[in-house]
């Protein structure tokens, strides 16, 4: 993700952003005809988006279309996998386990349990 304040936004990355949205198919369903507007003109008439204001409205997007992006995986292995690691690792860690403090900061195990609670009987 582009940072507002010191990098400045390329046509060719928005050009990136786009078409990716656009494979995934969630340019359509994400963005409002305004959006994909104000998008498409940058891309035809900015070479390097100078504007505070504009850039501004271009990282809201980008913002958007990543969150719509992301595999419903990682989405519940933020929401879901990473409370149950540090969980587990504090229950672990009162019973002695030494080594269960890593725990909370693996990925692998926040995965594991992300996908062991997707498929748990609801």
């Amino acid at each position: 993700m582009m940072n507002e304040k010191r990098t400045p936004l390329l046509r060719s990355d928005i050009i990136k952003i786009k078409a990716k949205a656009l494979r995934r198919g969630v340019w359509f369903r994400t963005l409002t005809r305004v959006e994909r507007a104000c998008v498409d003109l940058a891309i035809l008439v900015v070479e390097r988006v100078r504007s505070h204001h504009l850039q501004k409205v271009l990282l809201s997007v980008t913002r958007k279309l990543e969150e719509a992006m992301t595999s419903r995986v990682r989405q519940l292995i933020q929401q879901v996998g990473c409370n149950l690691a540090q969980k587990m690792s504090c229950i672990a860690q009162t019973w002695g386990n030494k080594t269960a403090i890593r725990w909370a900061l693996d990925s692998a195990f926040m995965q594991y349990l992300t996908i062991t609670y997707m498929n748990a009987p609801r």
